[in-house]
């Protein structure tokens, strides 16, 4: 047994790492959902529609090609973007349809 937990200490530097890395995702994550928000109420103030077909299209495969350059699955790739793209859509549309001010919960 004693040589499981010298296992499990040598795990300390690569999850250390992955802490690291997940620090750095959840910040870009949240940087790019910051700009859909500001997208948003651009859109909004232009009264330009929320969906932009092509948009997503280019995005779509510029994810794809992206993650096929760092060798990630491509259903991973896919899947990612398919969520990210529904949850910034959702978050536009509730902010494009939103009365002036009402964004982030509270009157500006």
């Amino acid at each position: 047994m004693a040589g499981k937990g010298r296992t499990v200490n040598g795990l300390e530097p690569f999850r250390a790492r992955l802490d690291e890395l997940d620090d750095q995702i959840a910040r870009l994550l949240g940087e790019r959902f910051e700009v859909c928000r500001e997208i948003a109420l651009y859109k909004r103030e232009h009264e330009i529609p929320m969906m932009q077909p092509d948009r997503v299209v280019q995005v779509r495969e510029r994810y794809l090609a992206r993650g096929a350059e760092v060798d990630l699955p491509e259903d991973f790739t896919e899947s990612l973007f398919e969520l990210l793209i529904a949850a910034t859509c959702k978050m536009e549309d509730e902010l494009i349809e939103a009365q002036p001010g009402a964004e982030r919960g509270g009157a500006a």
